[in-house]
């Protein structure tokens, strides 16, 4: 497969996936997902790789989740049901390889979900973090609510849904975000160490390593799926649509005029 959205280089054991629209700030779009489903099915299941590293180009985001902008047909910016972020989500998790998420920039809605979802995530001083979909008309309810809690824990998690606030670097590694800080400037050196140190472990431990920690969690997939039945309803509401509205006019949303 060819791709349009993103990079894929594999050197020393190592693959590296880079969502390539810097121009979007890495927001992605359907085309984009499935391109690294493929990409991560690829990397995932040669056994010349040890491990994946997930990052965006240039220096301003890692990834900000859906593009609102986008009406390919595929995905509507927010990840309806059937669209193919359910499944991107599943195959980081499901790949028998350590995935890393390398964040410089923007870590935000969808890209926060995805760092995540990562097994391990390097970032950056310049790093910020956050949720969004409440802002928007949106909400993930699976893996970006449930299983971040078991991340940073209840209160962090409702925190970062309910008030929609960007964290620091630093202050995403006081929640357990992410694993360490590094400055800009040494970010790839850091993220190229950790790769080394990965790729000299027996693979077949650390594919049962991912696979025992994912089993405390894998009920939370259903949980998701039950909840993007019920997203793919509210989706189709005023007060969903007053949210996107709302972004793309740069106003303040008003949902509340549509509650009865």
């Amino acid at each position: 497969m060819s791709y349009e959205d993103i990079l894929y280089a594999e050197k020393d054991g190592v693959a590296t996936i880079t969502i390539n629209r810097p121009e979007k700030y890495n927001a992605f779009r359907g085309l984009t997902a499935e391109e690294l489903i493929d990409a991560f099915s690829r990397a995932g299941w040669n056994d010349e790789i040890g491990v994946i590293v997930l990052t965006g180009a240039g220096e301003k985001a890692f990834c900000t989740g859906g593009d609102q902008s986008a009406h390919d047909g595929q995905y509507d910016g927010r990840g309806t049901i059937g669209m193919p972020v359910e499944e991107l989500h599943g195959v980081i998790r499901d790949v028998p390889k350590p995935v890393i998420a390398r964040v410089q920039g923007f870590a935000i809605g969808g890209g926060n979900v995805l760092a995540v979802l990562c097994d391990l995530t390097i970032a950056s001083e310049s790093a910020q973090f956050g949720q969004v979909g409440p802002k928007v008309g949106s909400v993930d309810p699976g893996w970006g609510t449930a299983y971040l809690a078991h991340v940073v824990g209840e209160k962090k998690a409702r925190e970062m849904w309910y008030l929609c606030r960007r964290y620091s670097a630093r202050e995403a590694l006081e929640m357990g975000l992410c694993n360490v800080v590094v400055p800009d400037d040494q970010l790839d050196g850091e993220v190229a160490k950790w790769c080394r140190e990965i790729v000299e472990k027996s693979p077949t431990a650390l594919a049962i390593a991912k696979r025992s920690f994912n089993a405390d969690t894998d009920h939370i997939r259903g949980i998701g799926n039950l909840g993007l039945q019920a997203l793919k309803l509210y989706y189709a509401t005023d007060e969903s649509k007053e949210g996107v509205n709302a972004f793309l006019e740069k106003r303040k949303p008003e949902f509340r005029k549509f509650v009865r």
